[in-house]
């Protein structure tokens, strides 16, 4: 006999679990809690033992500057310190997701982003809150120059370059399947510019995502026929490629690692290789993300419990 479902409240707290955008960084889970209660000097302690690991500080920047006042704690974390780089950072990017919600002005966060740049010139993240900005507010121009900025600190800024191919991916809907759009020449360029050990080299594999993205939204495909989109040849020389790399290098020691693997882990399902998905769902574990499981339209948490049901043959 199969044993009862967990009680309705303990289901629904490890269910969301599943899109907690911290992942599996343990320690910035600890620190935020503290910081939305209005402690922010573990948050201090934690940006400053990041240093210049550029992924995980943007990583951590961007997660707690989401959390609720954090506007509020990261200015009061600046007054006691003004010379802080880490506080303006913070703060500058509390800005960028208050405009995002409609709670600022996207000149405010702009602002604030430029003076946190300023402070501490090497560091990408400002560049990122920009990005961040210019993917809503701005114009293509704006876009691509936060980008370089961004790259040019950074050279495989894992966020900004997911941000860059979700915007190509965009481009000219119309032209439907063409396996020659810019998006994929861009991702494949970005892979073969990065080291071996690169997460970039999964990149290819996050342009088909959003090109499917935009097609489903054009076209109004469903995830029903999702695997036309990944039939041709070069899909299928991306996906093996990809997976073939994390096979070989598997970088857990990422702080984003696990958006690849949901991105890798969608793709094999639409290729038809529930085996191969289902490896990587057991290293996805609970840090499942939103994207891609809402393309083209879905509800994100029920898209991915069924795909994960389907690759690993459970009820």
């Amino acid at each position: 006999m199969s044993p009862p479902p967990p009680p309705l409240g303990r289901a629904r707290k490890r269910d969301a679990q599943l899109f907690d955008p911290a992942l599996c960084d343990a320690e910035l889970v600890d620190v935020r809690t503290q910081f939305t209660q209005g402690r922010w000097s573990k948050a201090r302690s934690l940006l400053v033992g990041t240093g210049d690991d550029w992924d995980r500080r943007g990583h951590r920047v961007v997660v707690l500057a989401e959390t609720p006042a954090a506007t509020a704690w990261a200015r009061e974390w600046l007054l006691a310190e003004p010379e802080s780089a880490d506080a303006a950072t913070l703060l500058a990017c509390a800005a960028v997701f208050a405009a995002l919600r409609r709670k600022g002005t996207p000149a405010a966060a702009e602002e604030a982003c430029r003076r946190a740049a300023a402070l501490l010139p090497a560091d990408p993240t400002p560049w990122l809150g920009l990005l961040l900005l210019s993917r809503a507010f701005g114009t293509e121009e704006e876009f691509s120059r936060h980008f370089d900025q961004v790259r040019a600190r950074h050279r495989e800024h894992h966020h900004a370059h997911h941000l860059m191919v979700a915007r190509l991916a965009e481009r000219t809907p119309a032209s439907g399947h063409d396996p020659l759009h810019e998006v994929y020449d861009f991702a494949a360029w970005a892979a073969e510019e990065s080291p071996a050990d690169s997460p970039l080299a999964v990149l290819p594999v996050i342009a088909h995502a959003e090109r499917y993205r935009v097609l489903a939204a054009t076209h109004g495909h469903t995830f029903g026929n999702a695997a036309q989109h990944w039939s041709g040849r070069r899909a299928r020389q991306v996906l093996r490629s990809a997976f073939d790399w994390w096979l070989e290098w598997e970088r857990e020691d990422h702080p984003r690692n696990r958006v690849d693997l949901n991105f890798l882990a969608h793709a094999k399902l639409c290729e038809g290789r529930p085996a191969e998905a289902a490896a990587l769902f057991q290293r996805i574990g609970s840090h499942a993300t939103p994207a891609p499981w809402s393309y083209p339209d879905l509800d994100p948490h029920k898209a991915f419990l069924a795909a994960r049901r389907a690759a690993l043959g459970t009820a």
